[in-house]
């Protein structure tokens, strides 16, 4: 089995972050926490890579709202940086797992 390592510096990296964030916002482009995260993209991702270096990075609770679309479903929604961290997570897991796990599909992913 190999072995990975060093893997929290690549999820820091702002390329990675940079990733996320194209990732977490597409098909999301007219939503109101996507145009202010993108006000100052930069910044808010230095910010981010910051926090996660200096592991200060508390994720926020989650926002509970329950749909109707047949069925009655509780819903559990994270904050839009939040979302940039899990796909900065997936963005560096994935290429481990998918080989693995199942079809591996490449779109997006950073090669290591």
């Amino acid at each position: 089995m190999k072995t990975y390592k060093n893997l929290y510096p690549k999820l820091c990296s702002y390329k990675n972050l940079e990733l996320a964030f194209r990732k977490a916002s597409k098909e999301k482009n007219k939503k109101f926490y996507v145009i202010e995260f993108k006000k100052d993209l930069k910044q808010n991702l230095l910010d981010l890579k910051k926090e996660l270096v200096w592991e200060t990075y508390h994720p926020a609770p989650l926002t509970k709202f329950t749909i109707h679309d047949p069925k009655t479903r509780l819903i559990r929604k994270s904050i839009f940086k939040d979302r940039i961290v899990h796909h900065a997570i997936i963005n560096i897991l994935e290429p481990i797992y998918e080989p693995r796990f199942g079809f591996n599909h490449k779109i997006g992913c950073l090669n290591f």
